[in-house]
């Protein structure tokens, strides 16, 4: 399977694990996106963008506590959530949840989901 098709199918299995998503975004640490499969509109291009900078503000915060590697970032707002997940070292996972998503779920199938995608890099 083609790295392209192999990614698309990870997003998709994420979809459908959690069907009330939003919508989940594959992007390269410099904020373009990769992959993305969205229900309400949003501009990936965008989403990208905001995903790696907050991953990236991440990775600075970790290694200044001398934390380790970034794992993930989370983002509550009144509507929702943007969970934005390290894939590897060169991409990011961000995953859009409505409000009162299950956080648990989400972190669970997006972990994995994020390490199978960065496997693949």
């Amino acid at each position: 399977m083609a790295k392209g098709d192999a990614l698309k199918v990870h997003i998709e299995a994420l979809r459908t694990a959690i069907p009330e998503l939003k919508g989940v975004l594959l992007a390269s640490n410099e904020g373009l996106p990769i992959a993305h499969s969205f229900s309400n509109g949003q501009d990936p291009n965008r989403v990208a963008a905001m995903a790696a900078a907050a991953s990236s503000l991440g990775r600075r915060i970790s290694e200044s506590m001398s934390a380790g590697a970034l794992g993930e970032v989370s983002i509550q707002s009144d509507e929702g959530a943007l969970f934005v997940y390290s894939a590897g070292s060169k991409a990011v996972l961000a995953v859009i949840s409505p409000q009162g998503g299950n956080a648990g779920l989400i972190h669970l199938e997006a972990r994995s989901i994020a390490k199978d995608i960065g496997d693949l890099f």
